[in-house]
């Protein structure tokens, strides 16, 4: 055996827990790793744990204590995987690796949700010290252990290279279904199935793409938590009971991994036998990607108000203290009583305006990508994005095969809400999801994620809206000008709006 054949397939830095995950992930699929972390016993618990899941003496995760020492137990040209937080970080392990002799052919692949002009613009730094290739990562701790969803974008010299590794350890489908293939125990491998990784393009696209699965992820969220509260609130249903309707929902078209773990996290209890959810302070956290989404849909666009709902519903829910004061002094309406059967009828409705408002979610998401695309002279291939999310990452749901259809029936698909089977369910829905709205608002309770989807759903099938008053106001205040409707497309008007005669002037 050559020295080079004893040599570690994959560099891997940083190991915390998405990165020990994956390390252990890429183990399993029989990659050797030559691992390095700030933290050296982060190190040794991954070879630790490596250890106990092989039962072996085999070393598949081999320890390393610098950079430069790192870089001696790959093979040539190295390829390196860092999982270190977005930012500076990612900056700071690039010089260290320069300093420790990286060559212009090794490539280094950034799985960290990086902002993705970052990522444009490390590719641009380093691009006469190594090839810096970014993939992001969605699934969390169990995905990154058992099989993520990942998207890959760079060179695709690179991606050759990292074809074969990504294919092996990301998340599986079976073809036929596109239902998950689930691996839940190490050292377990599933051989066949449609793998939730593809290319998804140049440098930045793929952190784009992950960006907007999660601004869909904090919609999917969001509105969730809104039925919750709706039920809890407006209903008085205990945590037990609300459990029981989404197990129920999570049977047809809601089918979804969110909410399979609302309904986990509905049933646990506290050591004392409380419902921990009631126990758990109502701050929402956010990481920034959410935050992203809707300034980039702002800056193309992009209409995605769900999406930016739910980043609003988390900002506010940051103003505890303001909300404790506010509580006793602002006046809110008299609870409805519901019979046993307006009640039934009200949680079926309810189900209907979540399932339309995720369609609604994730049409704004899609469309956001394809006007980005325009934008930043992208191709992206949106049939495979909604393949590699159909398993391994957080928003992976039935329906996502019903989008993965919408766009290998129509590649040029402007919208899913004008696709044929979307559409027709936004129409069939569309009473029930007004009646629950009107009953939310008139119980008082907080939905701006689910009333806002509806807005979007009408304003998106009304075909003359009022921004025509709005222009003339424009122009009566700023001389913004205007066109007409029954004036060729493009032809500019002004109205000198303060004179008696009020003149109009064509531009």
């Amino acid at each position: 055996m050559t020295q080079q054949e004893n040599l570690c397939d994959i560099g891997f830095i940083g190991l915390g827990v998405m990165g020990k995950n994956l390390v252990l992930n890429l183990a399993d699929n029989g990659f050797t790793i030559a691992a390095f972390d700030l933290d050296n016993e982060k190190v040794a618990d991954a070879i630790k744990q490596d250890k106990l899941e092989n039962n072996s003496d085999n070393e598949r995760v081999i320890g390393c204590s610098s950079y430069t020492e790192l870089l001696s137990k790959l093979k040539s040209p190295h390829l390196i995987v860092l999982s270190v937080p977005a930012g500076e970080p990612v900056d700071q392990v690039s010089e260290s690796l320069i300093g420790a002799g990286i060559q212009p052919d090794d490539i280094v692949i950034d799985t960290g949700n990086s902002l993705w002009v970052d990522t444009v613009a490390r590719e641009e730094k380093y691009k006469n010290n190594f090839i810096l290739f970014s993939s992001a990562v969605s699934g969390g701790e169990e995905g990154a252990r058992f099989g993520p969803s990942l998207m890959p974008s760079g060179a695709p010299y690179a991606w050759t290279r990292i074809k074969p590794i990504w294919e092996a350890i990301a998340a599986k489908v079976d073809p036929v279904t596109g239902k998950p293939l689930e691996r839940t125990k190490p050292g377990e491998i599933i051989e066949h199935g449609e793998s939730c990784t593809t290319y998804i393009g140049p440098a930045g696209a793929g952190h784009y793409v992950k960006m907007v699965h999660n601004g869909i992820e904090y919609a999917d969220m969001q509105i969730i938590c809104e039925a919750y509260h709706v039920l809890r609130a407006g209903l008085s249903l205990s945590t037990n009971e609300i459990a029981d309707i989404f197990e129920q929902w999570n049977k047809g078209p809601l089918d979804s991994y969110l909410m399979e773990i609302s309904v986990e996290v509905l049933r646990h209890k506290d050591s004392e036998g409380q419902p921990l959810v009631d126990l758990i302070l109502d701050k929402a956290g956010q990481k920034g990607t959410g935050l992203w989404t809707a300034v980039s849909s702002l800056q193309v666009g992009a209409p995605a108000p769900t999406i930016t709902q739910a980043v609003y519903a988390r900002s506010i829910s940051s103003f505890k203290d303001l909300r404790i004061t506010a509580e006793p002094l602002l006046s809110g309406p008299e609870l409805i009583s519901f019979t046993s059967e307006s009640k039934k009828e009200f949680i079926d409705n309810l189900h209907d305006a979540l399932y339309c408002s995720k369609i609604c979610a994730y049409a704004q998401g899609f469309q956001l990508m394809k006007l980005a695309e325009k934008e930043h002279g992208w191709r992206l291939n949106f049939a495979g994005i909604a393949k590699i999310w159909r398993a391994g990452c957080i928003i992976r749901a039935a329906f996502l095969q019903s989008i993965t259809d919408a766009f290998e029936r129509n590649e040029e698909l402007e919208s899913l809400i004008v696709d044929e089977f979307f559409a027709k369910q936004l129409s069939n829905n569309q009473m029930s999801w007004r009646k629950a709205i009107a009953n939310i608002t008139l119980m008082g309770i907080p939905a701006g994620a689910l009333s806002s989807s509806l807005s979007y759903y009408d304003s998106m099938r009304t075909s003359v809206l009022p921004a025509n008053l709005l222009q003339g106001q424009r122009d009566y205040f700023g001389a913004h000008t205007f066109e007409r409707v029954d004036k060729p497309k493009g032809k500019k008007f002004h109205v000198q709006w303060g004179t008696a005669e009020k003149n109009m002037i064509e531009l």
